[in-house]
């Protein structure tokens, strides 16, 4: 039977592979073909609203690099005119102060009459421009564009938004030498409502003057749009494309069809229902920027209607919508060309598929057949050598579990070990100095006895744990934490630990000894974290027993700080230790957990708390095991 059955085996290691290969290259290419053919379906039906997508994105780049155009030059001509107004004011200076220079023998007088008349006619900024000059006291001494208000003062004088704009100009220049200052004035070329200016003033310190000139915003603002719109005008992109510039009044101040500039938008009739779509293009331009799609009547290069969409952007401070769009029929072309070149890509695929899964199949048939005659002599060399390397697997096996069974127990009796030797090291030194006191040597005694006692059970402990067949006993959980206590009180003590223990003396059914293992496990970690605090340090750790509903609730914290955000999720990893390898193997709170979870079917978890103890605030970290009683 046996015989027959390796025969099968045999069978099947010759034709399976290139049955198998033969059906996963069919339907692999199958489906590859099928995917691909759905892949190119949607392509084309992604074009549209992919070419949508970057028109807008690219329209939109368009817009934003006139506005920040607009913007720069905006920066740069004010820098300009504080530059012209400060060349005014020091020609206007030098002239004064050469005429002061020159004319020492006159009276001063007829010097201050000279420096009137010499910048009385000068003018500059394209004829605008011109120079005042008051007394300090607030007196007028040059207006030449208002010569009859010369002489009076003007200290009280306010301007539209209530500034005592001489008032200000001397408290500036009490100051400073010279100032820029911003104030509202009548415009001579619009002498209907005060306008704001800016200007500088200087000191003329020999009349006790200051003399000034200064420049209306909306002036050199003209003159800056004017600039920028001759700019904007000149810029074209593709077939059609163009910036569009509409102030909020709906006039046209750039178009590609000169016509329109300077006309109405909405009587120039340039889309469908156009004074719905210009009013919503200012709102969108008012609050700042967005997309618009509507029809425009007459496409630039066919003079055809068609659908048009707009990106527009507000320019608040000039009261501009800054826009430019692209064309549906454009998109179209764009959208049928790259169809055909999908198709094109397509079919050309289809062909190269159908060819290249030709070969592969005859390539994978060979190979399948090949490997197969190989596996069919490797199976019969398997055959030969099955029972020898079952038995070597079966070996490593159990070597593998008694090295780590090694481990453990080298783990747990590191600390009795430790508490022996420090015991029967004391006592011996008490000894030599004749200190020892009997209560000590009893003590002691009792220590070593108990980390013996716990050392020979340890073993058993470890080697019962995985087996089915452990049998439980009734204890008292105040009574275990007594004896655990009592394992390590020597050692903790030496250290300044003290071990506070309250709560209800619970009686449960369980597994002592390993209940045992843990909780020292618990309390050496803690003890290793209060070792590394100062000597001074008050060092405690607190355990508390609790019963709640159907389970045994043990707590157990100290005031040693608290464990480390960063591996506070790891320590109950296998062989994860923060400690030397001479001092610690990772696998203790490892243990704990799995006897915790495995053995007693409770849980084990571990935060950090802030706590109070007579009156007095602690950080550190909190172990608490539940357990489920029967």
């Amino acid at each position: 039977m046996v015989f027959e059955n390796e025969k099968k085996l045999l069978r099947i290691i010759k034709y399976t592979p290139t049955i198998f290969v033969l059906t996963i290259t069919i339907f692999v290419l199958t489906a590859s073909f099928w995917d691909n053919k759905k892949k190119f379906e949607k392509d084309k039906e992604k074009i549209r609203l992919e070419y949508i997508q970057k028109n807008e994105e690219l329209i939109k780049q368009r817009v934003y690099e006139v506005y920040d155009y607009i913007k720069r030059e905006q920066e740069y001509t004010e820098l300009e005119l504080r530059k012209t107004l400060k060349e005014a004011i020091d020609t206007a200076y030098n002239i004064s102060n050469t005429i002061y220079q020159n004319n020492l023998d006159k009276s001063k007088d007829e010097i201050k009459k000279l420096v009137i008349d010499a910048l009385r006619n000068v003018r500059f900024n394209s004829g605008r421009g011109y120079y005042f000059i008051y007394e300090n006291s607030g007196k007028n001494i040059l207006l030449p564009h208002n010569k009859e208000l010369e002489g009076k003062s003007f200290w009280n004088h306010q301007d539209a938004k209530g500034s005592y704009i001489i008032r200000d100009m001397t408290n500036l220049l009490s100051k400073n030498d010279e100032a820029f200052y911003e104030w509202y004035w009548y415009n001579p070329t619009k002498p209907d409502v005060q306008r704001k200016k800016i200007g500088l003033v200087k000191n003329l310190p020999q009349f006790d003057w200051f003399i000034g000139t200064g420049e209306y915003l909306e002036d050199f603002e003209k003159e800056v749009q004017e600039r920028v719109l001759r700019n904007i005008r000149e810029i074209r992109f593709g077939n059609n494309g163009y910036i569009f510039v509409i102030n909020y009044d709906s006039i046209y101040l750039s178009h590609i069809r000169k016509e329109f500039i300077g006309q109405n938008a909405i009587k120039n009739n340039d889309t469908v229902e156009i004074k719905k779509v210009i009013e919503d293009l200012i709102e969108i331009s008012k609050k700042g920027e967005g997309f618009y799609t509507y029809i425009q009547n007459k496409k630039p290069d066919n003079e055809q209607s068609i659908k048009k969409i707009s990106f527009v952007k507000g320019l608040n401070n000039w009261s501009w919508m800054i826009g430019t769009g692209f064309y549906e029929d454009d998109m179209q072309r764009a959208i049928n060309d790259k169809k055909e070149e999908l198709n094109q890509e397509f079919r050309d695929y289809l062909f190269k598929t159908i060819i290249f899964t030709c070969i592969l199949i005859l390539f994978l048939m060979i190979i399948s057949i090949y490997f197969s005659k190989i596996l069919q002599e490797k199976f019969k060399k398997y055959q030969n050598e099955r029972t020898k390397q079952q038995n070597i697997i079966a070996q490593q096996a159990k070597m593998a579990a008694m090295g780590e069974m090694i481990g453990n127990i080298a783990h747990q009796w590191r600390q009795p070990l430790s508490s022996i030797s420090t015991s029967a090291t004391g006592m011996k030194l008490q000894k030599e100095l004749n200190i020892l006191e009997d209560k000590f040597l009893i003590e002691g005694l009792e220590q070593i006895n108990n980390s013996v006692q716990y050392l020979s059970t340890t073993i058993d402990d470890f080697r019962n744990f995985y087996k089915p067949d452990k049998n439980k006993k009734e204890f008292r959980i105040l009574e275990t934490i007594n004896k655990v206590i009592n394992l390590v009180d020597l050692q903790f003590r030496s250290n300044g630990i003290t071990i506070i223990k309250n709560g209800q003396d619970v009686k449960i059914n369980s597994f002592e000894n390993e209940l045992i293992q843990v909780l020292i496990n618990i309390l050496n970690n803690s003890r290793d974290e209060l070792i590394k605090k100062d000597k001074d340090y008050e060092k405690l750790i607190f355990i508390d027993v609790l019963k709640k509903q159907k389970n045994l609730l043990i707590q157990i914290k100290d005031n040693a700080g608290g464990i480390p955000i960063d591996i506070i999720t790891r320590i109950f990893e296998p062989y994860f230790t923060t400690k030397n390898q001479s001092q610690g193997t990772g696998i203790g709170l490892y243990m704990s957990r799995e006897i915790i979870s495995k053995s007693m079917n409770g849980e084990i978890n571990t935060k950090n708390i802030t706590f109070d103890y007579e009156g007095k605030s602690y950080e550190g970290a909190l172990f608490e095991i539940i357990i489920p009683i029967d």
